[in-house]
C-alpha cells in the first residue's frame, strides 16, 4: 500500500448527501495510488473553513470542487484536473479541458441538477470506511 502523501493542499470537496458524490469519492479513493488527495464534505465545518479561506461558500460551488493550495476549481474544471492526478487510463480524461468550459459546464451542470434523483439522496454525510479514515478532513 502507498504510504500517504505529504502535500495536503489537494482537498476535493463533495456532497456528503449525494450517492453520485460518495460514489465518485470511492472511484478516486480507488485509483489515487499516490495518495495525493484529501477529502472533505461540503457540509463539514473543514469544507466551510478551507473554503472561507478562499472566498467561496460551499452551497456555491456545485457537487465537486477541487482545492489545491490557493486555487479553487469547480464544475467540469474539478472534475477533469482529478482525472488529470490519477493514473493511466484514468489521467486521458484531462484533455478535456481543451475542450472550452462553455461547452464543459452545461453537461456537468445538467448532471448536478438531476443527480438526487437520478441517484438518490443519504441521510448523513458520507465521511469514509476506516480503511481510508484518514484522508477525510473532519
Amino acid at each position: 500500500m502507498a504510504q500517504p502523501n505529504s502535500r495536503t493542499d489537494r482537498v476535493i470537496i463533495f456532497d456528503g448527501e449525494c450517492n453520485l458524490c460518495s460514489a465518485w469519492v470511492d472511484f478516486v479513493l480507488h485509483r489515487d495510488r499516490a495518495r495525493s488527495f484529501r477529502f472533505a464534505a461540503r457540509q463539514s465545518a473543514a469544507a466551510e473553513s478551507l473554503l472561507g479561506r478562499l472566498g467561496a461558500k460551499p452551497d456555491g460551488l456545485g457537487s465537486i470542487a477541487l482545492v489545491v493550495g490557493h486555487d479553487l476549481h469547480t464544475r467540469s474544471d474539478a472534475v477533469l484536473r482529478i482525472f488529470g492526478d490519477l493514473p493511466f487510463p484514468w489521467k486521458v480524461f484531462c484533455t478535456l479541458l481543451l475542450v472550452p468550459r462553455c461547452l464543459r459546464d452545461p453537461v456537468y451542470s445538467l448532471v448536478s441538477r438531476t443527480r438526487y434523483r437520478l441517484f438518490g439522496r443519504r441521510t448523513t454525510c458520507r465521511f469514509g470506511d476506516p480503511e481510508g479514515q484518514e484522508r477525510f478532513l473532519p
